[in-house]
């Protein structure tokens, strides 16, 4: 099985999963924009040959590397980045190469687009805010009477809370309306509550291999508001969300993937939405969970996501066994700018034999995942909760 993997080292998961597939004999090929020299050993080992381009921007550069490595090993059974930003190169590739496996490019705007999304949200049924293609300001305020303030805009197509605000009056309304970005935006009801992730490894029935859910503050919050960072991973997702996130992964016909969506879980009560304690999906990632969220996994389950989709992609099926215990893999992580009752040495003291990783953020990341991390495992939540307050208070 030949398998192009674009940008195979970055970020540092990538070489996770072609470790895996290379493990399980996978003809992984790699493309990317790092120089080899300036590969890790680990992700050199992972791949039978790989291919430098200046820049993965340019297509044209990106689609000789294709097509050489399709002269050299033949066709191409297989090709992915799962990385948001790369999906519509994915499907381009896919398109003009005739890979059988994976979205197009007639599929990939449903995949992208926060309104191509909602579409498919409200054709198959699943609860989810409702939301208005910026136009001009008129057309805004006849949405915000309907569903009220705050509101939330953001980029149709963009990758997490880049660009995003919350617009809580007609002034800050006003004020982005005065500067209103040229890439169409979309502004939707704010559904107040905490985000809580379905993640799972589909096979090529759309039915789950793995299943995990992370649960967390809205992202665009702890950025705006500089709160420190507190997230968990658990496999215990409750049976309502399992549900709705089994049927979005059929209504967006997402097999042989690993996905990672994103559900607001509702602390109140919303007209033709959901009461209090409900789900409703905010959107899809056709990729895996960021940053550590993999490995997090793999702390809370005793597995290897890695190795379960690189079974997925060459059996269609998982042997990788159940754990036999599970625990919460809590993310705990410090900011800049706040005061702390315990030191660094005092929660590895009293931690230390808990947590499984500890390490400072690159910087680009200190807004949105805060800039010291610690990571632990706990088999009760209440322990945890005892444990972010700790590192935290």
């Amino acid at each position: 099985m030949n398998f192009v993997f674009l940008s195979p080292g970055y970020p540092v998961t990538c070489t996770n999963f072609c470790s895996e597939l290379h493990a399980h004999g996978v003809n992984v090929l790699g493309i990317g924009d790092t120089p080899y020299d300036e590969l890790s050993g680990q992700t050199k080992n992972a791949l039978t040959e790989y291919y430098y381009v200046a820049s993965l921007e340019d297509y044209d550069q990106v689609y000789r590397a294709a097509a050489f490595f399709i002269h050299k090993y033949g066709r191409i059974d297989w090709l992915e980045s799962l990385n948001e930003y790369w999906l519509p190169l994915d499907a381009k590739l896919r398109t003009d190469f005739n890979i059988a496996v994976g979205t197009r490019t007639d599929g990939i705007r449903d995949l992208v687009s926060k309104s191509g999304m909602k579409r498919v949200f409200l054709d198959a049924g699943i609860p989810t805010a409702r939301q208005h293609i910026v136009s001009d300001q008129a057309a805004a305020e006849a949405f915000i009477r309907e569903v009220g303030y705050p509101v939330i805009v953001k980029p149709d197509i963009g990758v997490g809370a880049n660009g995003a605000y919350k617009l809580h009056d007609a002034e800050e309304l006003a004020a982005f309306y005065r500067s209103l970005p040229e890439e169409p935006y979309v502004m939707e009801e704010f559904l107040s509550g905490d985000i809580c992730t379905y993640d799972a490894i589909l096979d090529s029935r759309c039915e789950p291999l793995f299943e995990s859910m992370c649960t967390y503050a809205p992202v665009l919050d702890s950025v705006q508001t500089d709160e420190n960072i507190t997230l968990y991973t658990t496999a215990d997702v409750p049976a309502q969300l399992r549900m709705l996130g089994r049927k979005t992964a059929k209504a967006f016909a997402a097999s042989r993937r690993f996905i990672h969506f994103e559900f607001i879980h509702l602390s109140k009560d919303y007209a033709g939405i959901g009461r209090a304690g409900d789900y409703a999906v905010m959107e899809v990632n056709m990729r895996p969970a960021g940053g550590h969220d993999p490995d997090m996994m793999n702390y809370a389950q005793s597995i290897n996501v890695y190795s379960i989709y690189a079974e997925m992609v060459t059996t269609d099926a998982r042997s990788f066994p159940a754990p036999d215990v599970c625990y919460y893999c809590a993310y705990a992580a410090r900011k800049d700018g706040h005061t702390f009752t315990h030191t660094h040495e005092e929660i590895m003291e009293r931690y230390g034999s808990d947590i499984v990783l500890q390490e400072e953020m690159p910087p680009i990341d200190w807004p949105s995942m805060g800039r010291y991390v610690y990571l632990a495992k706990f088999r009760e939540k209440e322990e945890m909760e005892k444990y972010f307050s700790f590192v935290l208070g």
